[in-house]
């Protein structure tokens, strides 16, 4: 049987910081995802039966998006009154990140939350469709289409997305302007035709 207090302990000391980096693109907010790697510890190391020593981390990482995905309906509910609180919950820090970090955060706060989860995991995780369907419990179609749906709604927040491998778009060419590869005048030799 495995030293549950131990597991923790190295769990917590190697991979700490890859799990809350985790836990913040799928909630976006430092502090939720410091909340959210903790219970997730708790859920996991708490149970009658501890993870085997090797699958700990996929086990808090499975915790991790349950718990993500489950209390979304509480915060919605929240959503409803927020505004009668009159405080932020974003916490401003003085060192922001870049324009580039902070428009994918506020493009990725405007997903739903299962479209979310599927771009974190496929993209974020560097998982296959497979494997996210296989995470999120449900069938392969239905990552596709979050994918799609999320992919419109990033497209329309951060503009087109450009692949590495492409070339970067070519402006049109005036036509007033000659080519300059294009050959000074029409060539007047006549052309042989092959039998």
């Amino acid at each position: 049987m495995p030293d549950r207090d131990s597991d923790l302990t190295e769990l917590v000391r190697t991979r700490h910081r890859a799990l809350a980096g985790h836990a913040y693109l799928l909630c976006g907010n430092a502090r939720e995802a410091e909340d959210l790697v903790q219970d997730a510890l708790v859920k996991v190391f708490d149970s009658r039966k501890p993870p085997a020593s090797g699958a700990a981390e996929t086990y808090v990482r499975r915790a991790m998006l349950t718990i993500y995905l489950d209390g979304y309906r509480r915060r919605r509910r929240w959503s409803g009154i927020r505004h009668l609180v009159g405080a932020s919950d974003r916490q401003e820090a003085a060192d922001i990140a870049s324009a580039d970090q902070l428009d994918v955060a506020v493009a990725l706060d405007a997903l739903t939350p299962r479209q979310r989860a599927c771009v974190v995991l496929r993209y974020y995780e560097d998982l296959t469709v497979a494997q996210v369907a296989d995470r999120l419990g449900c069938a392969s179609g239905t990552v596709k289409r979050h994918l799609f749906d999320a992919h419109a709604a990033l497209r329309g927040l951060l503009g087109p997305f450009v692949e590495d491998d492409e070339p970067p778009p070519v402006a049109p060419r005036d036509p007033a302007t000659p080519h300059r590869f294009a050959p000074a005048q029409p060539s007047t030799a006549p052309s042989r035709r092959l039998s």
